[in-house]
């Protein structure tokens, strides 16, 4: 869907001759759309995007490697290979240390780039923020959930895992109101990570559309000529707004995995 066909005629022009809410032929941007059978399945735009991030991220981390070993790779290789070590360096050996940070350290790698460009498409024309989808961002948030639970029990075996929920020396007449607690605690983080990143996503997203939509809503409700005075301002207001997202795209990115690295580690050390 291009944002470039939204003029205040086509807005008008729905069948029987009724006008359209702007706001909303705006808001399409920002949930799915255009399901495609493939394979079988039918493939809404977020997938495709989806796909396209994983793509990416093959494609541009495909030569850093290499050059990196070599030693003499381009200004290309370098940022990424310095954004690499910034966050070996400064998000996951802090909080789980060297030895299994190196383990987790490609997940981790991962998790951050995809976000970071699923982010990103949402900001270019036509494109559309996977993560400003609920059902993406609870599968990644259940992804980390996974390895918190599992990562956990490897490290401190099955059982143990589960009884050092409760912390040592809680009184036994408090565990029945401790024990429930700290489950639902559990339960909170991976919801927690899910609503922080497809809220932010989708509200940064709404507040932009919001002001695309003053022009296009003045044009249909008033008058053309309103709606073109209109339009100096409300593209001003989301030029300025686009350009806060592009730093939200990598703030949640960021935000997501550091949380990620830390709800993992802490469920491999309950002491910490």
């Amino acid at each position: 869907m291009s944002l470039l066909s939204y003029t205040p005629l086509a807005i008008s022009a729905s069948s029987g001759g009724e006008s359209q809410n702007p706001f909303e032929v705006l808001y399409g941007h920002i949930v799915a759309q255009s399901p495609v059978e493939f394979l079988g399945m039918q493939w809404w735009n977020f997938q495709w995007f989806q796909v396209a991030a994983i793509v990416l991220v093959f494609l541009v981390f495909a030569p850093v490697r290499k050059s990196v070993q070599q030693g003499n790779g381009g200004v290309h290789s370098k940022v990424l290979a310095g954004w690499v070590t910034w966050i070996r360096d400064e998000m996951v050996y802090p909080n789980m240390g060297e030895k299994e940070g190196r383990k987790f350290l490609p997940f981790f790698l991962s998790l951050f780039f995809f976000i970071l460009f699923m982010n990103a498409f949402g900001l270019i024309p036509a494109g559309a923020s996977a993560t400003a989808s609920v059902y993406v961002c609870l599968a990644l948030a259940t992804i980390t959930f996974s390895m918190m639970v599992i990562g956990g029990m490897i490290a401190q075996g099955p059982i143990k895992y589960w009884v050092n929920l409760v912390p040592h020396g809680t009184p036994g007449w408090l565990l029945p109101l401790i024990y429930p607690l700290e489950l639902i605690g559990l339960l909170i983080k991976p919801i927690a990570l899910t609503v922080r990143l497809a809220a932010n996503m989708t509200g940064g997203h709404l507040v932009l559309l919001s002001f695309m939509g003053l022009a296009f809503y003045f044009g249909s409700t008033i008058g053309i000529g309103v709606g073109l005075a209109v339009t100096p301002v409300s593209l001003a207001l989301a030029v300025f707004i686009m350009i806060i997202e592009g730093f939200v795209a990598l703030l949640q990115a960021y935000i997501f995995t550091l949380l990620s690295i830390i709800f993992v580690s802490h469920s491999m050390h309950p002491d910490h």
